[in-house]
């Protein structure tokens, strides 16, 4: 298979790829999906034709994004989703529980939704401020 992309595109690629792998075996530890590291691997290793050499290094006989490259801000956007992810998560199950539901439905979309908007403006203003767990 061959794909064309720009200098730009194969960049942009770079991101996507190692961002996809990071949500798919970061949390994995010695239990990763090694095909996806294949994958990774295989597109980084063009970095070398592309002139993109400090973007990967070798690790045990394997082309890998560099520590230039995931220092380079790509954590900040995986923290950046992963903040808004954990805000809207919170959100809907608050709004689940006080709806007594255990899901979202397409009857109780728009009450949960209004009430998602209300969790998510509080969290906007306060973070986790105003939270607490009693025990």
């Amino acid at each position: 298979m061959k794909i064309e992309l720009t200098e730009k595109q194969f960049r942009r690629l770079l991101d996507l790829v190692y961002i996809g792998n990071w949500v798919l075996n970061s949390t994995r530890g010695d239990d990763r999906i090694r095909e996806y590291d294949e994958v990774e691997s295989t597109v980084f290793s063009n970095c070398i034709n592309h002139g993109m050499v400090p973007l990967v290094e070798s690790y045990q006989g394997e082309l890998i994004p560099s520590r230039a490259f995931a220092e380079g801000g790509i954590h900040e956007a995986i923290l950046a989703y992963e903040d808004t992810m954990f805000f809207e998560i919170l959100a809907q199950e608050l709004a689940l529980r006080d709806m007594d539901s255990d899901a979202p439905t397409p009857e109780n979309y728009d009450e949960l939704r209004e009430r998602m908007d209300v969790y998510l403006g509080e969290f906007e203003q306060h973070g986790t401020d105003n939270i607490t767990v009693e025990m």
